[in-house]
C-alpha cells in the first residue's frame, strides 16, 4: 500500500513538472511572437508625399495626386538626439531617396563669366570730314557709303563765294604788304583757318588768279560709313560731309550684369567668339568698363579692342565673350554645388551629415552664399572645410524632416526679438527671475508667500527703465507695461489662493509675450501649459526648469501639463516647438 502511494506521488510530481515545463514553453513562445511582432511593427516604414501628407502607405511608390515619389516618414533615431535641426533616417530610406554626400573643400574658385555684345567702330579711329567754309558741292567723288578711301584721296569739290572774296583780299593785301604787313598777314591767316594749305595760298598770291573751287580730301584711310551730302547741296561751315572709319582695329562692346562687375577689371583677358566665324577665337583684354549702369537694361558696357587687318570683323556683328575670373579676394573659398541647396526667399539651406551616429543623421543649416559660379556657389559663412553635405536627395530629406515635425526649409526657428539695449534686457531678466519666485510660491500653494513675492515683483517691475528704449520698442513696451501694472496691482489685493492663480495666469500671458518680444539674458526658459487649469479653461506659465511643476494645482496635480516651447537666450534661435502629446498627471 505504501509503495502504491509513493508511486502515485511520484507520478503526480512528474505530471506537475511536465505541466510547468509546457506552460513555460508556451509563455516563452507567446512573448517571442509578441516581441517579434512589436519589433517588426516598430521597423515598419510609412511612406507619404511631401506635397500631399494625407497620402500614407506602407510601401514605396508614387503619389496618386501628383505623381511624386513617396518619402519614408518613419525613421530610426539615435537616443538622446532631440535637436529639431537634425533629422535621422534609416539606411533603407537613404537608399530609396538616393542620398549622396560630398565633403566640403576649400578651393580657388574661378568663374566663367559669359557676356554678349557686338562689334563696333573704334571711335578713336573715326575721322569726321566737315566743311571748313560755306559753299556749294560742285563735284562728288564718293557717291556711296561703304566705299574704301585712302589718306589724301579727293572726296568732293566745293564752290565758295566766301573763299573767292577771301582770295581777292589776299591778292590786294599782298600788293601793300610792305606798307601794311598786318593786313597782309590777317588775309593769309583767314585762309589758313579755312584749311587752305600754304602751297595753295602761295600759288594764289604769286599767280594773282582766284580759285573758284576747292577740293576736300580724306584725312585717313578707311571705309566711308556716313555721307550726308549730294552734288549741288549747299553746305555751311561745320556741316558733316563724311565719316571715315579705320576698320583695321575695332571695338568689342559687351553688356555685363551688375552681379558680374565686381569680378571684372581693366586688363583682364577675354575670349571672343562669333557665330558668323565658327571655330575661331579671338583673345584680347578689357580696355574700359562703363562707370554707369544702363537704367533700362541694368547692365554696364564693357569694351575691348581687336586688331582686324583683314577686316573680317564687321561692325554690328554679334559676339560672345568669356572671362575667367577669380571670385575670392583671398584666393581660396568654400564652393558647393547648386544641387546641395534649397532656397526659400533669401534663405539658403543645406543638410550636413552628422558624424559618428548609429544611423545616418543630417543637420539642417542655413548658410550665406557669395558669388555664383555657374553650377556652383561660393559659401561666405555657415560651412567649414571637411564637413560632409548632401549633394543629391536634399529635397527628400527636407520633406521627410518637415513631415516628422523637425525644422525644414519651410519651417524654421525664428528670432522675433526686437533689438533693445543690453541693460534693458538685464532689468527685464531680473523681473522674470522674481516672477519664477512668484510661480514657485503658487506651486507650494502658499498664500502669504505669494503676496510677499508679488510685492517684490512690483518693486523690480517699477525699476525697469523705459527711457532705454527707442521709439518703436518704447511704444510696444508701454502697451505691455500698462497691462502688467494693472494685473500685478490686482494680484496684491487677491483674497485667496485661487484668485491669485487666476490673476497669475493673466500676468503669465503678458510676461511670455514680453519675453518673446524683447528677449532675456537667461539661457533657456520654458513655456508650459495645463489644459485643466482654471476649471478646464487652460492656462500657460513660464518656468526656469523643464520639469513640470504646476502652479495652478500645486501638489494636487503637480505634474499636470506639458512644455510647449523653449525660448533661448537673446540672440539665439528657439530650439524647438514641441507639439502637444497630451498632459501628464
Amino acid at each position: 500500500m505504501k509503495q502504491i502511494l509513493n508511486n502515485r506521488i511520484l507520478q503526480l510530481s512528474l505530471v506537475l513538472i511536465f505541466g510547468l515545463f509546457l506552460g513555460w514553453l508556451i509563455f516563452k513562445s507567446d512573448n517571442s511572437a509578441e516581441s517579434s511582432h512589436n519589433h517588426e511593427q516598430g521597423e515598419e516604414t510609412i511612406y507619404t508625399c511631401s506635397m500631399h501628407p494625407q497620402i500614407r502607405q506602407n510601401e514605396p511608390g508614387k503619389c496618386p495626386l501628383c505623381g511624386m515619389d513617396l518619402i519614408p516618414v518613419t525613421q530610426k533615431s539615435d537616443k538622446g538626439e532631440n535637436s529639431p535641426f537634425i533629422h535621422t533616417m534609416s539606411p533603407e530610406a537613404i537608399a530609396l531617396a538616393n542620398v549622396q554626400t560630398q565633403k566640403v573643400k576649400i578651393v580657388s574658385p574661378e568663374h566663367e563669366i559669359y557676356l554678349t555684345g557686338k562689334v563696333a567702330v573704334n571711335e578713336q579711329k573715326l575721322a569726321v570730314i566737315t566743311a571748313n567754309y560755306s559753299g556749294r558741292i560742285e563735284k562728288l567723288f564718293i557717291d556711296f557709303t561703304g566705299q574704301t578711301v585712302n589718306t589724301g584721296q579727293k572726296l568732293a569739290t566745293i564752290y565758295s563765294p566766301e573763299l573767292v572774296t577771301a582770295q581777292k583780299e589776299l591778292i590786294e593785301a599782298s600788293k601793300f604788304k610792305e606798307i601794311n604787313p598786318a593786313l597782309y598777314n590777317a588775309s593769309k591767316e583767314k585762309l589758313r583757318l579755312w584749311k587752305i594749305s600754304e602751297k595753295q595760298i602761295n600759288e594764289i598770291e604769286t599767280s594773282g588768279v582766284v580759285l573758284t573751287e576747292f577740293d576736300v580730301y580724306a584725312d585717313q584711310s578707311g571705309v566711308v560709313i556716313r555721307r550726308d551730302i549730294a552734288k549741288g547741296d549747299y553746305v555751311n561751315k561745320g556741316t558733316v560731309l563724311f565719316e571715315i572709319a579705320d576698320l583695321s582695329n575695332v571695338w568689342i562692346l559687351l553688356d555685363a550684369y551688375e552681379s558680374d562687375l565686381l569680378f571684372m577689371k581693366i586688363g583682364q583677358k577675354i575670349t571672343i567668339t562669333l557665330a558668323s566665324i565658327p571655330g575661331k577665337e579671338f583673345t584680347t583684354s578689357i580696355s574700359f568698363i562703363d562707370p554707369l549702369i544702363n537704367p533700362q537694361t541694368r547692365t554696364a558696357a564693357v569694351r575691348a579692342e581687336l586688331n582686324n587687318p583683314q577686316q573680317i570683323l564687321k561692325p554690328e556683328m554679334f559676339v560672345k565673350g568669356k572671362i575667367k575670373a577669380s571670385l575670392s579676394v583671398s584666393g581660396k573659398s568654400i564652393v558647393i554645388s547648386k544641387t546641395s541647396l534649397l532656397w526659400t526667399g533669401k534663405r539658403s539651406v543645406v543638410y550636413v551629415k552628422v558624424p559618428n551616429t548609429e544611423f545616418p543623421a543630417f543637420e539642417m543649416r542655413e548658410i550665406t552664399l557669395g558669388a555664383s559660379l555657374g553650377e556652383y556657389y561660393i559659401v561666405e559663412s555657415g560651412l567649414t572645410e571637411g564637413e560632409e553635405i548632401v549633394t543629391n536627395g536634399v529635397f527628400a530629406i527636407d520633406g521627410a524632416a518637415q513631415l516628422s515635425g523637425n525644422y525644414s526649409m519651410m519651417n524654421r526657428a525664428i528670432d522675433n526679438t526686437i533689438a533693445v539695449p543690453d541693460k534693458f534686457t538685464e532689468q527685464l531678466s531680473d523681473f522674470v527671475n522674481q516672477y519664477f519666485e512668484l510661480k514657485n510660491s503658487l506651486v507650494k500653494s502658499d498664500f502669504q508667500l505669494t503676496q510677499t513675492n508679488t510685492k517684490k515683483l512690483e518693486s523690480i517691475f517699477n525699476k525697469i527703465d523705459m527711457k532705454l528704449l527707442d521709439e518703436e520698442a518704447h511704444s510696444i513696451w508701454m502697451e505691455q507695461y500698462s497691462k502688467l501694472k494693472k494685473d500685478i496691482g490686482q494680484l496684491q489685493t487677491a483674497k485667496d489662493i485661487e484668485k491669485q492663480r487666476e490673476l497669475f495666469s493673466a500676468i503669465s500671458n503678458q510676461i511670455i509675450e514680453t519675453v518673446e518680444t524683447f528677449g532675456l539674458i537667461i539661457e533657456t526658459v520654458y513655456v508650459a501649459y495645463c489644459p485643466m487649469a482654471l476649471s478646464d479653461k487652460g492656462a500657460y506659465w513660464l518656468s526656469e526648469i523643464e520639469e513640470i511643476n504646476n502652479p495652478y494645482f500645486g501638489n494636487k496635480m503637480l505634474r499636470c501639463g506639458e512644455v510647449k516651447k523653449k525660448i533661448k537666450k537673446k540672440g539665439k534661435q528657439e530650439t524647438k516647438t514641441i507639439q502637444p502629446q497630451g498632459h501628464q498627471h
